[in-house]
């Protein structure tokens, strides 16, 4: 049976009268700009075949995830805003470059499961569909390619002694989409994690 990523925020038990939830990208650390035009961008060009309008793609791509109402958002639902803006786009039709529908990828984004790679692998896996297998490769890919780019990236300042005064009056978690494994590894990199009782990741479910 499979584990269940949200167990260990059910199971927390408060330790004091006041929560602080903190996010991480653009939060806690200075990683939006690097993560999203180095690591997200790249691969959805490569992976959504977008080569023959890569500029447009990476305008709606900075546009949605870095300085639009959306900022911050789960990565899948992004991705569609970023397939919209280009179909609506005249530059992109007058050079009629297919851009994907990727009806797929949007019912698994209304289907209520944890938007993260855990939960598109077991749609895979029961639909074996070829737009989810697609999307998966390209979420993957993002993944791998922060693990490899983003490094030596510290806490914006006063980070570290916030979160210190924090931890002595509240319980504060990381609640954030970025999946839990970047997470676990970027708060531990700079040896933060030891003052935020859970780090939770888009694998655990919204921010809502």
């Amino acid at each position: 049976m499979a584990t269940d990523p949200a167990a260990p925020l059910k199971s927390f038990k408060p330790k004091h009268k006041f929560f602080v939830g903190i996010d991480s990208d653009g939060c806690a650390f200075d990683t939006m700009e690097i993560k999203h035009k180095e690591c997200f961008i790249p691969n959805i060009i490569q992976y959504w075949n977008l080569q023959a309008v890569s500029k447009y793609a990476r305008e709606a791509a900075e546009f949605v995830n870095l300085y639009s109402e959306w900022r911050g958002i789960n990565r899948f639902p992004a991705l569609t805003m970023v397939f919209d803006l280009l179909s609506e786009r005249r530059e992109v039709q007058q050079r009629q470059v297919e851009i994907p529908k990727a009806q797929a990828v949007r019912d698994f984004i209304n289907s209520g499961l944890p938007l993260g790679n855990p939960a598109l692998k077991q749609e895979v896996q029961r639909t074996n569909d070829p737009v989810l297998i697609q999307c998966l490769q390209w979420s993957e890919a993002v993944n791998n390619t922060i693990a490899d780019m983003v490094k030596g990236v510290p806490p914006f300042p006063f980070v570290r002694e916030s979160l210190k005064m924090l931890a002595e009056n509240a319980d504060a978690m990381v609640v954030s989409q970025t999946p839990g494994e970047a997470l676990c590894r970027e708060w531990a990199e700079h040896h933060i994690d030891p003052y935020v009782a859970v780090i939770a990741g888009q694998e655990m479910g919204t921010k809502k």
